[in-house]
Formats: C-alpha cells, structure tokens, sequence
C-alpha cells in the first residue's frame, strides 16, 4: 500500500507559511524523490491575512491534488489552528506555535514558541518558518531532516544561509526536546515505559 500523506502549514501573511510549503514540497519531491504536489491560498492583506499551504505527498502518483483529511497541521496562529482544525483527521499530529496559539486540546499535539524561539535567538520573527521545518523532521518524519534541510538551502539567499542553517537546527532541537517530554509524560503517567 502507498504512503499518502496531507500536510498543511497555516499561519498569516509574513509568517513565511507559502515558502515554508514550497520547501516542504521540494524536500520530498527532489531530494527524497516522492511524488509530490503543493498548493496555496492566502488573503489579500501582505501582512496579517491568512496563509495557508497544503502538501500532498505519495510514494506513487497522486490523483487529488487537494488535502482535505490532513495528517499533519502546523498552525502558527490561533485563527490558524480553530480555521484548520476541523480537517486534522483523527489521529492526525498538532504541531502550534505556542507564541501565538494559546487555546488548543486533543491528542497528538505538540507546541512549540517557534516566534519566541526566532526572537530570542535570531533577534527576528522571520526565520521562525524555518525552524518548524526543523522541528517537522522530528516530531513527523516522513521527510528526512538531511533533504530538509538541503530543500531550505536551495531556497533562501546565499547571505542568510548561515543564520537559516542556525534557525533548521533550532528546530531540530526544539523538536527532539518536546518528544523526549512528551514521552517522559506518558511513562510518568503510566509508570512504565511504552
């Protein structure tokens, strides 16, 4: 049976959400040699309208190029996540940033201050997209965090390319410690390891 996967990234307009998809399309299409294709949708304001761009990744031809029973939700914002949330399928993985999304409940999700993150270490809120996709490579590994990473390379300017080699890593980091949490939660709720 094939991998199928639908993934959407949903934010506002400046948040990077539109390259965000575009880097996450690449990374599994060129670098890990999926089958891939990538839309988008956003409102007319520049700044602050909604931002939204959907994924679909398969292992073999895609025949619906719309995501409607997503697998993965990142919402960077709390109109973001109530917006999206209805099209996360059971069972689907939550990833928000905390900075912005205060108000979340159910299962599989993770919250990260990806903002807060890019504030405090990069002194800009602008490579917080980049460190999502870091965290992604860990807390929903379908695409490797090495073709991530090359795909966001491909794509920003050569002379930001070390502050978003900085900002990936982040997100790795970012995302290894809320699993190791989140597994730490369950073995302390149950007593046992799973």
């Amino acid at each position: 049976m094939a991998e199928y996967y639908e993934v959407r990234l949903a934010g506002l307009g400046g948040q990077g959400i539109i390259l965000a998809g575009i880097i996450v399309a690449e990374a599994a299409g060129i670098h890990e040699g999926k089958e891939v294709v990538q839309t988008q949708a956003y409102g007319a304001a520049a700044r602050g309208g909604f931002s939204r761009s959907d994924v679909v990744i398969c292992d073999e031809e895609i025949f619906y190029p719309k995501a409607s029973e997503l697998d993965f939700l990142l919402a960077m914002s709390q109109s973001a996540y109530e917006e999206n949330l209805p099209s996360l399928k059971k069972g689907g993985v939550l990833l928000v940033d905390s900075t912005y999304v205060s108000e979340v409940s159910g299962p599989n999700i993770y919250a990260i201050p990806f903002s807060k993150i890019a504030r405090e270490k990069f002194s800009r809120e602008n490579v917080a997209n980049i460190i999502t996709l870091g965290a992604i490579t860990q807390i929903f590994p379908i695409i490797s965090k090495d073709s991530m990473e090359k795909a966001v390379l491909s794509r920003v300017p050569e002379r930001f390319i070390e502050m978003n080699k900085k900002a990936f890593k982040e997100g790795v980091k970012a995302g290894k410690k809320i699993l190791k949490e989140a597994r730490e939660e369950v073995i302390s709720e149950d007593g046992e390891e799973i």
